[in-house]
């Protein structure tokens, strides 16, 4: 008898409930606990966030950005149960974007579709065949593997705002967690780019722009993300920039748990000395999207894709927003003007 109890006494108990096996251990605290204690705090923090940093308004029309992802999806079940559970007052949408990538986004989409049945949340799909005339699949076709991803980001940041701004929402909420911030943050340093560094860690970007965006998930680990999802990655993206900040956050966090939150917190204290010259913010003068320059950076790639030349907007060349835009409006701007980048206006 007194073996067992001395057995007992030796078994971990959850760190929270004292009461069952613990079937995790969180990366943030290093607390030791349960399945079931684990979804109530995790379910709890990000409605903290939410209440804490006022993400939303009663009444507000909020897009769920939904890849078919773990990230999103979670993102799309915890905002429904918050919604119901604290009485949010919200009308949620799921958002999909179809980049035209056969046998990853059309299988990817099943998922969201699922999602939709699931959580009960209208579904809306743009697609950059649609918005740009081309998919991704014929873009990678005639450029080849490398800066493939350089078009995709900027299409599929451009055709979110488009979509939401079809469903007539107030905020995109997005599935970005503290892994995906942490690598920007650190893409942010390498690439020099102070600007974007200034603002990545921000839990709610782009309210100068079109459709505010906000991060739900910005304290939350990817580790702690888990549902049913679509687990392929994207077949164009092995050699993505972002993926080696990625091996490398991966090895940080393997080391000290805490790293990731680390740089988060560096990022929201950086400051950026007065005398620095910042982009000013504008329109692009063809399609009405937000921009820095004469032309928004989808409208110079899509220029030099409808022209045969597919780097016009890669790196540091001129291109369009250069002394020669006069001469490349005049040739090839008539069979753009339909599909390329039409206004935000719907």
């Amino acid at each position: 008898m007194k073996g067992g109890d001395g057995e007992r006494s030796r078994v971990r108990l959850c760190s929270i409930c004292k009461q069952r096996r613990p079937a995790l251990k969180r990366p943030k605290t290093l607390e030791q606990i349960c399945r079931e204690c684990f979804y109530v705090v995790f379910e709890e923090e990000i409605h903290r966030v939410i209440v804490d940093n006022n993400l939303f308004k009663p009444g507000e029309r909020i897009a769920i950005g939904a890849s078919g992802g773990k990230d999103s999806t979670v993102l799309a079940y915890v905002m429904s149960e918050l919604n119901r559970r604290h009485n949010y007052g919200l009308d949620l949408f799921l958002l999909s974007v179809d980049e035209g990538i056969t046998g990853y986004r059309d299988d990817s989409l099943e998922t969201v579709k699922r999602n939709e049945l699931q959580y009960g949340l209208p579904l809306k799909v743009v697609s950059y065949k649609d918005l740009y005339g081309w998919t991704m699949d014929e873009i990678v076709k005639m450029i080849g593997l490398k800066n493939n991803c350089t078009f995709c980001g900027v299409f599929r940041r451009q055709a979110l705002d488009r979509g939401a701004s079809l469903l007539k929402v107030d905020k995109l909420a997005t599935g970005h967690n503290a892994d995906d911030i942490a690598e920007t943050v650190l893409l942010n340093i390498l690439r020099g780019d102070i600007a974007r560094l200034s603002r990545c860690t921000s839990i709610i970007t782009g309210e100068d722009g079109p459709i505010p965006r906000c991060k739900p998930f910005k304290y939350t680990y990817e580790k702690e993300i888990k549902l049913d999802y679509f687990s392929t990655e994207c077949i164009y993206s092995p050699n993505a920039y972002r993926g080696f900040a990625r091996e490398f956050i991966k090895d940080l966090e393997r080391i000290r748990p805490r790293a990731i939150l680390d740089i988060i917190k560096s990022g929201e204290d950086f400051r950026i000395a007065t005398s620095t010259k910042m982009p000013e913010q504008g329109t692009c003068q063809r399609c009405g999207y937000i921009s820095s320059q004469k032309w928004c950076k989808a409208c110079v790639l899509l220029e030099g894709l409808n022209r045969g030349l597919p780097k016009l907007g890669i790196g540091r060349t001129r291109g369009i927003n250069s002394e020669r835009q006069k001469d490349v409006q005049q040739i090839g701007v008539k069979n753009l003007q339909s599909k390329a980048c039409g206004s935000l206006d719907f």
